[in-house]
């Protein structure tokens, strides 16, 4: 077993397609799958980027908006989780601060 604090962890700066107080926590790698911790500070925007892979985008404190594409933002907060098809267009704000968990590779299938 090991346990480690995500607190601890570097966060790497998070600037490309118009993001802003955003961060990013490497927390697991395999061969086709990647686990990150994404921070979203108060004012904080992940901003509109494709999903390369099928990803699962797990909200574990905050709140925020998610918008996909041309639509319209949806609220989300801890406990929700959203799924982006590879390929599709999203974007993540916050008003108040947001931490997310996101699972991607290519064999990811949502239950929900």
């Amino acid at each position: 077993m090991r346990i480690g604090s995500l607190d601890d962890s570097e966060r790497r700066p998070i600037t490309d397609h118009g993001s802003v107080s955003a961060s990013v926590v490497p927390v697991a790698r395999g061969e086709h799958v990647s686990v990150v911790q994404i921070e979203l500070e108060p004012n904080g925007v992940l901003g509109m980027h494709l999903a390369v892979v099928p990803q699962l985008f797990v909200v574990i404190a905050g709140e925020g908006t998610v918008q996909g594409g041309e639509g319209d933002p949806h609220l989300v907060a801890a406990g929700d989780a959203v799924w982006w098809d590879s390929g599709e267009r999203h974007e993540t704000r916050s008003t108040t601060g947001l931490i997310a968990l996101v699972i991607e590779s290519p064999g990811l299938d949502p239950l929900y």
